[in-house]
């Protein structure tokens, strides 16, 4: 490889340095970049944190790799590539498991990847992640590529550096790692990540990071399943109050008498059984976050105690006339539509008021598009850790059947969905498989909802009904096309232009036309 050839794919690197991109353009670009140096099937860029590895770009790879967590001690070739100080390149007859079995993108078969490079990341001397290069031709990569991938190496950690920089300047990354981190350990449970890359989740992120820094009540509402309790979890967190405990209730789980004495405490004597003094959850939340989920099914009688500790910061715990104050930040979700039991005088207009200052609304799984595939790829990495398999992965048609279902589960439906399929494929195995692969027989949705012999998923969210006139309806179907096409390619408009068989430069006149910008 040629001096020049080496500097011809750096420049647009170093000159990207000084501009001000989205995190996921400037790596996506680093990544291409990469695979125009050292031709390769897959290239992927991961963030270490702590004893896992996060990939923040992929290139080659699934759509679902992007939702995995790989974990360090799982897998031995990247343990091997951190504990590098420069480029290694397995041999192809290494016997150590590749993690990305199974992952590079448009196969369905001869799925074990062959040729591997890799190399650490440093930012300020700093161990941060990994950058990766498979190939699925043993002879791909010859020995000196290692010398170009360590030059690489060094303007990566530098666009890494640079990028980390712009986001602490803008959201304060610094701190809020701190105050997750403290968070984690109060909370005595492990941070759970919300994954998404669709408008519908970073709107969602964005509102989390807006009132995340104030004080106010928050009422998180939304369907069964979409992740009310994890969105609570990410308000604390991005929260002053993320050094002090969350302390969670789920109020449909216990009688009206049992529910008071959880909330405000009890004294010894106050009921049977009470044999001691206890604290309830506003007093253990002290400081901190009281969550209360499933809160549309709270009694008028204890809705009306909550509504004076709200306004008072005082309570009095059950058999006792002692007042006690409180500093609790208060988070409730539910799945009712609460404006309309005060309507039927099922629920208390004043409380109703006082719980949503701050509404926010989970959107649903089938409103976020191709972030089913993110969180199916999240949930496949859980199970084949679990079950010991080298690699678990979806099929096209898996993925295709994934994108068309409607999900009234949400998320948490998805979570059980790929458990029990991964499950049931292992046990119809002979076998057992290295490379453990999804299709969708194995998901076994039900027929009425799916339905991939009519439309591609793709076309299932952008053909409504339309109304009005021809040419208005025309417009209104070709602004629903073109967004969901640039919503599949993350806002990438010369990739939108190639799957619509347009020009880039007609795609944008047509944009502008249909009032769009590009």
């Amino acid at each position: 490889m040629s001096a020049k050839s080496l500097l011809t794919a750096l420049l647009p690197l170093v000159a990207d340095l000084s501009r001000e991109l989205p995190e996921g353009e400037r790596y996506r670009r680093l990544l291409e970049a990469m695979r125009a140096l050292l031709p390769c099937d897959a290239a992927a860029l991961l963030r270490l944190d702590g004893e896992w590895l996060v990939p923040l770009a992929v290139d080659g790879l699934s759509t679902d790799t992007l939702g995995r967590r790989f974990k360090v001690s799982e897998h031995p070739r990247f343990e091997v590539l951190l504990a590098g100080a420069g480029p290694t390149r397995f041999a192809a007859d290494s016997e150590l498991p590749d993690p990305y079995d199974g992952l590079v993108d448009g196969l369905s078969e001869h799925l074990e990847v062959h040729d591997c490079l890799g190399c650490p990341l440093f930012v300020d001397e700093q161990l941060w992640g990994l950058i990766t290069l498979d190939a699925l031709d043993p002879e791909r990569f010859e020995p000196i590529e290692l010398d170009a991938l360590q030059a690489f190496a060094s303007l990566a950690s530098a666009t890494v550096n640079a990028a980390e920089r712009i986001e602490r300047l803008a959201i304060r990354a610094e701190d809020e790692h701190q105050r997750a981190e403290v968070y984690r350990q109060a909370s005595g449970q492990q941070n759970r990540e919300m994954i998404g890359q669709s408008k519908a989740h970073k709107h969602l992120v964005e509102e989390i990071n807006l009132v995340g820094g104030s004080d106010l009540t928050v009422l998180i509402t939304g369907e069964t399943g979409v992740g009310k309790e994890l969105v609570a979890q990410a308000i604390h967190a991005a929260s002053p109050r993320a050094d002090k405990p969350i302390i969670s209730l789920n109020c449909a789980a216990l009688p009206d008498t049992l529910v008071e004495s959880e909330l405000f405490g009890h004294v010894r004597g106050a009921f049977t059984g009470a044999t001691s003094d206890r604290r309830g959850k506003f007093e253990l939340a002290n400081g901190g976050t009281l969550f209360l989920d499933e809160v549309g099914e709270l009694s008028l009688t204890v809705q009306a105690k909550l509504l004076r500790v709200l306004q008072s910061g005082q309570l009095q715990r059950l058999g006792s006339d002692k007042e006690h104050q409180v500093d609790v930040r208060l988070i409730a979700a539910t799945n009712r539509d609460l404006a309309d039991e005060v309507r039927r005088g099922r629920y208390r207009a004043d409380f109703y008021h006082r719980l949503s200052v701050y509404p926010l609304r989970v959107p649903a799984l089938r409103d976020r598009g191709r972030d089913v595939l993110l969180l199916s790829g999240y949930f496949l990495e859980q199970n084949r850790s679990r079950m010991g398999l080298n690699s678990l992965r979806l099929n096209h048609d898996a993925q295709e059947a994934l994108l068309a279902y409607t999900w009234p589960g949400n998320v948490r439906e998805l979570e059980h969905l790929i458990g029990r399929s991964a499950l049931k494929a292992l046990g119809n195995c002979k076998v057992r498989p290295k490379i453990l692969s999804l299709g969708a027989v194995d998901l076994d949705l039900p027929r009425e909802v799916v339905d991939n012999s009519a439309e591609p998923a793709s076309a299932v969210s952008v053909a409504p009904l339309m109304t009005g006139d021809l040419r208005s309806a025309t417009e209104q179907y070709q602004r629903q096309l073109i967004a969901a096409a640039l919503e599949r390619n993350h806002d990438n408009w010369a990739r939108a232009a190639r799957e619509l068989g347009l020009d880039r430069a007609n795609l944008g006149r047509m944009a502008k036309r249909l009032g769009m910008k590009s």
